[in-house]
């Protein structure tokens, strides 16, 4: 199974929210790309995101961007074995 490019659009949706805070959330205007646009759509029904054109982190986004973010960390940065 792979990544389908929906699900990649909302994991770099997901890496936008600064994980430092839980008061700055997103704002995504009408004029975004539309798979921008889809991928807040997606993650405010899965009960990721508070609005479906942005909003904050729910607990579960917080969990799924965090591990969004780290992930990319992990396959960024180079191995040490």
């Amino acid at each position: 199974m792979r990544y389908h490019p929906d699900l990649l659009n909302e994991l770099n949706f997901l890496l936008n929210f600064n994980l430092d805070t839980t008061q700055q959330g997103l704002k995504v205007h009408k004029n975004a790309d539309p798979e921008v646009i889809a991928a807040a759509k997606s993650l405010h029904e899965k009960g990721l995101i508070t609005m479906n054109d942005g909003g904050y982190l729910t607990d579960l986004g917080r969990e799924a961007s965090e591990h969004a973010q780290a992930l990319l960390t992990l396959l960024r940065e180079p191995q040490t074995a």
